[in-house]
């Protein structure tokens, strides 16, 4: 058995003030219930929470500060994301620190919640990185993983946990929550999915394992949630299979070189994607599609009657 522990921190989100020094006082308190602790990951947008007015260069205060708890308990720290500013642009960008103090990567979202979270420029990078000795992790970031594409690509790169900090608090949270148990049994990963409270999601954290199961799954209260992960499960189940049955890495990889995959080559046309309109917010149907389906319902009620 490899294990590693990570504990996911579930948080009331204020977008008014800053988060912060809670955000710290949360991390002193999980040490110090769970020094066993390895590595702690925040929801997304949690340290100012979700209004792109809070941008900021990256590097800044924030991440100094989150430097120095991550070295104060020699823990690696995910402290969420935070939104960006960098040549007249915004993105939604987390950063990995080691437990040196390091910053060894960041990720900048790769998809926006479109058409609702605006003014945000998607990342072009994939992110993954390395605990040494333990397994390599990758980062996506709340809408992300509703593109499969995304976490398949981290998994080929050899991603066996996904850290996904997310900041959901629409009524698709139930959706999202049989997509993490999707992406981790189809990808056979580790998947850390950590949403936040009141303006920073509806909570319901939920933790899988490489074969889907959930882990653990909260509420809608604030929670620490400190697991410790075998990582050798991974191995097993890529190598043998989910539960001994289905190997779709392998069967992946063995499709790949075939070309089946037509829609991904460059300039394939796409008429149908095409035909779905621009991404826009859904609004009032406009009067004349109103008075067309008045006529359709009417028509209808005239035939049932003869």
């Amino acid at each position: 058995m490899k294990p590693f522990a990570i504990a996911g921190i579930q948080m009331k989100v204020s977008a008014v003030v800053s988060n912060v020094e809670m955000m710290k006082l949360k991390i002193d308190i999980t040490m110090n219930l769970y020094p066993w602790i390895e590595m702690i990951m925040f929801s997304e947008l949690c340290a100012y929470g979700p209004l792109t007015h809070t941008a900021q260069p990256i590097p800044n205060n924030f991440e100094a500060e989150m430097q120095a708890k991550a070295k104060e308990y020699g823990i690696w720290l995910l402290p969420g994301s935070i939104f960006e500013k960098s040549e007249g642009k915004i993105y939604n960008t987390a950063t990995v620190i080691n437990p040196k103090g390091e910053i060894v990567t960041r990720y900048r979202k790769m998809f926006p919640f479109y058409p609702y979270e605006t003014g945000v420029t998607p990342g072009q990078d994939y992110c993954v990185f390395d605990v040494p000795n333990v397994a390599r992790f990758g980062v996506s970031i709340c809408y992300d993983m509703w593109f499969p594409e995304t976490i398949r690509t981290l998994t080929t790169m050899g991603a066996e946990v996904i850290m996904h900090p997310t900041m959901s608090g629409t009524i698709d949270r139930e959706i999202e929550l049989s997509i993490v148990r999707a992406m981790a049994s189809i990808n056979q990963c580790y998947f850390f999915d950590v949403n936040g409270l009141d303006t920073g999601g509806c909570g319901r954290s939920i933790v899988c394992g490489p074969d889907g199961r959930v882990l653990h799954q909260s509420e809608g209260t604030e929670e620490i949630i400190p697991l410790e992960l075998n990582i050798d499960r991974v191995k097993r189940s890529r190598e043998l299979g989910i539960l001994r049955l289905g190997q779709p890495l392998k069967s992946f990889r063995d499709h790949i070189h075939n070309g089946q995959f037509g829609i991904y080559q460059p300039n394939i046309a796409t008429p149908y994607l095409d035909s779905l309109g621009p991404l826009i917010k859904p609004s009032r149907l406009d009067k004349i599609t109103e008075l067309k389906i008045k006529e359709e319902v009417l028509e209808h009620k005239v035939s049932a009657i003869k």
